[in-house]
Protein backbone atom coordinates (compact mmCIF):
# COMPACT_ATOMS: atom_id res chain seq x y z
CA UNK A 1 0.00 0.00 0.00
CA UNK A 2 2.53 2.23 0.85
CA UNK A 3 5.29 1.33 -1.81
CA UNK A 4 8.04 3.34 -2.91
CA UNK A 5 7.86 4.98 -6.35
CA UNK A 6 10.51 4.08 -9.33
CA UNK A 7 12.31 6.03 -11.26
CA UNK A 8 10.31 3.77 -14.42
CA UNK A 9 6.78 6.11 -13.87
CA UNK A 10 6.22 8.80 -15.93
CA UNK A 11 6.58 12.52 -14.87
CA UNK A 12 3.25 14.15 -13.61
CA UNK A 13 1.65 16.02 -16.47
CA UNK A 14 2.75 19.92 -17.35
CA UNK A 15 -0.56 21.30 -16.37
CA UNK A 16 -0.06 21.72 -12.69
CA UNK A 17 2.85 23.78 -12.95
CA UNK A 18 0.79 26.51 -15.19
CA UNK A 19 -1.88 27.04 -11.97
CA UNK A 20 0.50 29.86 -10.93
CA UNK A 21 1.44 28.35 -7.77
CA UNK A 22 5.16 28.33 -8.28
CA UNK A 23 5.08 30.42 -11.36
CA UNK A 24 4.11 34.10 -10.86
CA UNK A 25 4.69 35.16 -14.64
CA UNK A 26 2.79 31.79 -15.77
CA UNK A 27 -0.54 32.57 -13.19
CA UNK A 28 -0.39 36.48 -14.77
CA UNK A 29 -0.50 34.70 -18.57
CA UNK A 30 -2.74 31.90 -17.35
CA UNK A 31 -5.25 33.75 -15.81
CA UNK A 32 -5.20 37.06 -18.46
CA UNK A 33 -6.65 34.48 -21.37
CA UNK A 34 -10.10 34.38 -19.63
CA UNK A 35 -10.40 37.46 -18.99
CA UNK A 36 -9.75 38.69 -22.70
CA UNK A 37 -12.62 36.38 -24.43
CA UNK A 38 -15.02 38.04 -22.27
CA UNK A 39 -15.81 41.23 -23.19
CA UNK A 40 -15.96 44.38 -20.79
CA UNK A 41 -18.64 45.71 -18.99
CA UNK A 42 -19.65 48.70 -20.83
CA UNK A 43 -21.02 52.45 -19.52
CA UNK A 44 -23.09 54.66 -22.21
CA UNK A 45 -21.05 57.54 -23.80
CA UNK A 46 -22.75 60.63 -22.58
CA UNK A 47 -22.48 64.39 -24.94
CA UNK A 48 -23.82 66.28 -22.18
CA UNK A 49 -26.53 69.23 -22.43
CA UNK A 50 -23.60 72.11 -22.66
CA UNK A 51 -22.01 70.18 -25.37
CA UNK A 52 -22.32 70.89 -29.42
CA UNK A 53 -20.69 68.45 -31.75
CA UNK A 54 -19.63 68.75 -35.26
CA UNK A 55 -19.11 65.73 -37.28
CA UNK A 56 -19.92 62.14 -37.70
CA UNK A 57 -20.38 59.69 -34.33
CA UNK A 58 -19.26 56.04 -35.04
CA UNK A 59 -19.17 53.17 -32.73
CA UNK A 60 -20.39 49.74 -31.49
CA UNK A 61 -21.24 51.09 -28.27
CA UNK A 62 -24.55 53.19 -26.13
CA UNK A 63 -24.63 57.22 -26.76
CA UNK A 64 -26.81 59.49 -24.94
CA UNK A 65 -27.18 62.72 -26.36
CA UNK A 66 -27.96 65.92 -24.03
CA UNK A 67 -26.48 68.73 -26.30
CA UNK A 68 -26.63 69.42 -30.04
CA UNK A 69 -25.09 67.24 -32.57
CA UNK A 70 -24.88 68.25 -36.55
CA UNK A 71 -23.79 65.25 -38.54
CA UNK A 72 -24.34 61.34 -38.78
CA UNK A 73 -24.70 59.23 -36.28
CA UNK A 74 -23.90 55.36 -36.43
CA UNK A 75 -24.54 53.39 -33.05
CA UNK A 76 -25.90 50.34 -31.36
CA UNK A 77 -28.18 51.82 -29.21
CA UNK A 78 -28.85 55.80 -29.01
CA UNK A 79 -30.84 57.87 -26.29
CA UNK A 80 -31.78 61.46 -27.58
CA UNK A 81 -32.54 63.55 -24.50
CA UNK A 82 -35.44 65.94 -24.15
CA UNK A 83 -32.92 69.29 -24.74
CA UNK A 84 -30.72 67.34 -27.17
CA UNK A 85 -30.95 68.92 -31.27
CA UNK A 86 -29.52 66.16 -33.60
CA UNK A 87 -29.21 67.22 -37.87
CA UNK A 88 -28.10 64.43 -39.52
CA UNK A 89 -28.78 61.00 -40.52
CA UNK A 90 -29.01 58.70 -37.35
CA UNK A 91 -28.47 54.75 -37.58
CA UNK A 92 -28.80 52.27 -35.16
CA UNK A 93 -29.87 49.49 -33.61
CA UNK A 94 -31.93 50.99 -30.59
CA UNK A 95 -33.13 54.40 -31.24
CA UNK A 96 -34.87 56.51 -28.67
CA UNK A 97 -35.66 60.30 -29.56
CA UNK A 98 -37.12 62.42 -26.74
CA UNK A 99 -35.85 66.17 -28.96
CA UNK A 100 -35.47 67.88 -31.66
CA UNK A 101 -34.30 65.24 -34.89
CA UNK A 102 -33.88 66.77 -38.39
CA UNK A 103 -33.08 64.15 -40.57
CA UNK A 104 -33.59 60.58 -41.58
CA UNK A 105 -33.53 57.68 -38.54
CA UNK A 106 -32.87 54.49 -39.84
CA UNK A 107 -33.24 51.51 -37.10
CA UNK A 108 -34.52 48.08 -35.99
CA UNK A 109 -36.18 49.87 -33.32
CA UNK A 110 -37.23 53.48 -33.13
CA UNK A 111 -39.51 54.82 -30.10
CA UNK A 112 -40.68 58.62 -30.46
CA UNK A 113 -41.65 59.26 -27.12
CA UNK A 114 -43.83 62.15 -26.07
CA UNK A 115 -41.68 64.93 -26.23
CA UNK A 116 -40.01 63.94 -29.40
CA UNK A 117 -39.81 66.11 -32.61
CA UNK A 118 -38.61 64.64 -36.18
CA UNK A 119 -38.71 65.62 -39.18
CA UNK A 120 -37.17 63.03 -41.82
CA UNK A 121 -37.87 59.56 -42.74
CA UNK A 122 -38.01 56.89 -40.26
CA UNK A 123 -36.71 53.02 -42.11
CA UNK A 124 -37.58 51.00 -39.18
CA UNK A 125 -38.35 47.14 -38.37
CA UNK A 126 -40.27 48.22 -34.93
CA UNK A 127 -41.63 51.36 -34.60
CA UNK A 128 -43.30 52.97 -31.39
CA UNK A 129 -44.79 57.19 -31.20
CA UNK A 130 -46.65 57.93 -28.12
CA UNK A 131 -49.28 60.27 -28.01
CA UNK A 132 -47.94 63.78 -28.44
CA UNK A 133 -44.75 63.19 -30.19
CA UNK A 134 -44.30 64.94 -33.13
CA UNK A 135 -43.05 63.28 -36.81
CA UNK A 136 -43.32 65.00 -40.05
CA UNK A 137 -41.74 62.77 -42.91
CA UNK A 138 -42.47 59.02 -44.18
CA UNK A 139 -41.88 55.85 -42.33
CA UNK A 140 -41.11 52.46 -43.93
CA UNK A 141 -40.98 48.99 -42.30
CA UNK A 142 -38.18 46.58 -43.17
CA UNK A 143 -38.51 43.20 -42.76
CA UNK A 144 -35.55 40.43 -42.50
CA UNK A 145 -35.19 38.56 -45.35
CA UNK A 146 -36.99 35.40 -45.57
CA UNK A 147 -35.65 32.27 -47.06
CA UNK A 148 -37.19 31.70 -50.06
CA UNK A 149 -36.89 27.85 -52.04
CA UNK A 150 -34.67 28.27 -54.81
CA UNK A 151 -37.53 26.74 -57.33
CA UNK A 152 -39.29 29.63 -56.59
CA UNK A 153 -39.58 32.16 -59.79
CA UNK A 154 -39.29 34.70 -56.85
CA UNK A 155 -35.68 34.01 -55.49
CA UNK A 156 -34.46 34.00 -59.29
CA UNK A 157 -33.22 37.81 -60.45
CA UNK A 158 -34.70 39.33 -63.05
CA UNK A 159 -32.59 39.64 -66.14
CA UNK A 160 -31.08 43.12 -66.51
CA UNK A 161 -31.28 44.93 -69.13
CA UNK A 162 -27.88 46.26 -71.05
CA UNK A 163 -27.11 49.05 -72.45
CA UNK A 164 -24.05 49.37 -75.55
CA UNK A 165 -22.96 52.97 -75.67
CA UNK A 166 -21.41 53.21 -79.65
CA UNK A 167 -19.49 56.03 -80.60
CA UNK A 168 -19.72 57.84 -83.52
CA UNK A 169 -16.87 55.75 -85.60
CA UNK A 170 -18.82 52.70 -84.99
CA UNK A 171 -22.38 54.19 -86.00
CA UNK A 172 -21.23 55.19 -89.30
CA UNK A 173 -19.50 51.42 -90.03
CA UNK A 174 -23.09 49.78 -89.40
Amino acid sequence: MFNKISNTTTPPPVAPRATGVSFPEAATAHSAAPTASRAPARNASVLGSDLVFEGSITGEGELMIDGAVKGDIHVSRLVIGEHAHVEGTIRGGSIEVRGRVIGNVEGKAVRLLESAHVEGDITHEQLSIDVGAFFQGRCAQFRPVAAVAPSSPIAQPAPQAQVIELDSAQRQGS
